[in-house]
């Protein structure tokens, strides 16, 4: 689908764009891992992310389609890491309740594998499931792309599942090897090179 508009939102739609990432990941298995009980799972998600795009409206970059039915949320590493959310600790526990536990595993997890090198880290993109299939990240997938390549600056981001894996390897993504969450669901660690197609 071509011709997508892409805009770059402000924090007025904070929340908007954390409810848009928890519907589109509601099924993914690593959150079903994060949050087991389906019928809480999205509401929970949804204050998680909330926090992080909160975040990434200070420190980052989120933009969407003109529609809303796609999100992208970027966060620029170079040099010193940025501050870490305001409160995080209280916040994530007030957001996660009795599986906040899990939510801490999994920061620690991609901690410890993300790369020290500058790059443009792809925290979360996002296509309402109505939508999906149909050029939606492509669109905003491309639309970064093209900044990063045009500054010489290399991507980096976690797959949850081996359909976006392969969409971002589509992009000029490089997979390396995956790290597992306690009950074997996978992240594929991805690496782009500016200008790689």
């Amino acid at each position: 689908m071509s011709g997508l508009t892409v805009e770059r939102l402000g924090p007025a739609e904070t929340r908007a764009v954390a409810e848009r990432i928890a519907g589109a990941f509601h099924d993914l298995a690593a959150t079903r891992w994060l949050v087991p009980d389906a019928a809480k799972r999205e509401a929970v998600l949804a204050d998680n992310f909330e926090i992080l795009v909160d975040h990434a409206m200070r420190h980052g970059l989120v933009h969407a389609t003109a529609d809303r039915s796609g999100v992208a949320v970027w966060f620029p590493q170079s040099g010193d890491p940025a501050p870490p959310p305001a409160d995080y600790d209280e916040r994530l526990a007030a957001a996660c309740g009795e599986w906040t536990e899990r939510f801490q595993h999994l920061d620690t997890l991609f901690e410890a594998h993300h790369p020290h090198d500058d790059h443009h880290h792809l925290a979360f993109l996002a296509v309402a499931s109505q939508r999906q299939g149909r050029g939606v990240g492509t669109a905003l997938l491309r639309h970064h792309h093209a900044a990063l390549d045009a500054a010489g600056v290399p991507a980096y981001l976690e797959a949850s599942s081996e359909r976006s894996r392969d969409l971002y390897a589509r992009h000029g993504y490089r997979v390396g090897e995956p790290f597992r969450l306690p009950d074997g669901s996978p992240f594929y660690p991805m690496w782009r090179e500016p200008g790689s197609r």
